[in-house]
């Protein structure tokens, strides 16, 4: 029996449904501060967790406690948000699914893209209606990839700040730096900077925990060996590359997510570098989710080492193509 494609699929979320859905991912559903294990190399680790704990308490705390200690001693008062900034594979997301696990609620959590969706199918005035009500707002994989997006989320964040709400984020990114290489971001550099005075920064080092004394990427199956073993695996998917590149084009990557209930493996035939940015930038997205759901995948064709061309490597989504190489990689371990 043959085995189902994603490229089948066309999942549909809802605008109430999108606003439940802002949790952890399952994969960091168990995580919390006392089983993120610092680097004992790294002390910038240990500090991390200390400064993210001291943040969650003041958040549960409200306003006051908010505002006062950890912001009078590391940065100017009256920063409400908590920005932690490092390379891939440092455990930051597990620090900030640590920090909304230790807030009671009302509080949201979301990638940066699920945020900019929320705000495209309720309206901005709806979105900031329903997340100002909440104590504490997450955001993972924070980045500024055009200027919409830049004006969108430095006056979200205005917004649900001046109404009491605090904001942590991740990026591999400094907040005054957001944007650099991927568009003029010269030409909104108030805005930028407007944003990043809501944040204190602390700063996450250290090698990327997924490839310690790990081997490389295996070596991608011969397509017969890849189609037998997903025709054996119950849930499995299996997708010819080329084609579900462009199912994905058509689809908006808040729902890549739906895009993969239920799936247990992923099998991709002919895996090959991405053809262009945009291309590429959905492979980052879909690589994400299949992450957060810890799906394991399997390839013929190339490597998932070489989806992005050493052209795109060097370019201003460097970053991002790194970390969903080092995600990817894991996953087809």
């Amino acid at each position: 029996m043959s085995a189902p494609r994603l490229s089948d699929r066309d999942p549909r979320v809802g605008a109430d449904e999108l606003v439940g859905a802002l949790v952890p991912p399952p994969r960091f559903d168990a995580v919390r501060f006392d089983t993120y294990l610092p680097n004992p190399d790294e002390p910038s680790q240990a500090a991390a967790v200390q400064a993210c704990r001291a943040f969650a308490e003041r958040v549960s705390e409200g306003p006051k406690g908010l505002l006062g200690g950890l912001f009078r001693r590391s940065a100017p008062a009256g920063r409400p948000g908590l920005y932690l900034d490092g390379g891939f594979g440092v455990g930051k997301t597990h620090l900030l699914a640590s920090t909304w696990h230790a807030v009671p609620g009302p509080k949201a959590y979301g990638t940066f893209v699920e945020l900019t969706n929320l705000v495209g199918a309720l309206g901005f005035g709806e979105a900031v209606r329903r997340l100002s009500a909440h104590k504490l707002l997450a955001i993972d994989e924070f980045e500024l990839d055009d200027p919409g997006d830049t004006m969108l989320v430095t006056r979200l964040i205005k917004e649900l700040t001046a109404a009491g709400v605090a904001v942590a984020a991740t990026s591999n990114t400094l907040p005054d730096k957001l944007g650099e290489g991927r568009f003029a971001a010269a030409d909104f550099l108030r805005e930028i900077q407007s944003m990043a005075a809501k944040f204190a920064v602390v700063r996450v080092d250290g090698p990327d925990y997924r490839h310690r004394g790990l081997p490389d990427a295996p070596e991608p199956m011969p397509d017969e060996e890849l189609v037998a073993k997903a025709e054996s695996t119950p849930g499995a998917t299996l997708d010819d590359f080329a084609e579900l590149c462009a199912r994905l084009a058509g689809l908006h990557p808040s729902r890549y997510g739906r895009l993969l209930d239920g799936v247990t493996a992923v099998h991709l035939r002919g895996v090959r570098p991405a053809a262009d940015q945009a291309v590429a930038l959905r492979l980052v997205a879909l690589g994400d989710r299949l992450y957060d759901r810890d799906i394991p995948v399997a390839v013929s064709g190339a490597r998932l080492s070489e989806l992005f061309t050493d052209e795109m490597l060097r370019g201003g989504y460097r970053k991002k193509y790194l970390r969903a190489v080092s995600r990817l990689v894991a996953l087809s371990r």
